[in-house]
């Protein structure tokens, strides 16, 4: 994603001519206790605001599921949250950061499940 974040890229682009390397992954999903509760949510988001402004965050995406009628799409979450660091060192800074254990602090109350995936290449 850092060299995404970097180019600007005019016309159409081609996924091999911006590829994402050497960047550690952190993608998060979360199941609200009350996913229709709209106070919930946008404590949740806001939340979700704060967390990205942790330094070692080069790039983000927060996201909700597209609904989708395939078996191997899992669209039964309610936020997907993805961070992108320049390394394991800085994801590791993230995970004891004041911010992202404020967040925790703050919304855990409102999930009632979360599933990590992180990935380097």
């Amino acid at each position: 994603m850092a060299a995404a974040t970097f180019v600007t890229v005019t016309g159409n682009a081609y996924a091999n001519q911006i590829p994402i390397k050497n960047v550690f992954v952190h993608h998060v999903f979360f199941w609200l206790k009350e996913p229709q509760n709209t106070e919930a949510r946008t404590d949740f988001e806001t939340g979700l605001q704060g967390l990205i402004t942790v330094p070692q965050i080069q790039s983000s995406h927060i996201g909700n599921p597209v609904e989708s009628p395939r078996e191997v799409v899992d669209d039964s979450f309610t936020y997907s949250y993805m961070a992108f660091f320049k390394n394991k060192e800085d994801q590791a800074i993230y995970q004891t950061h004041p911010i992202h254990l404020k967040f925790i602090e703050d919304c855990q109350h409102l999930w009632a499940k979360v599933i990590v995936y992180d990935a380097m290449d």
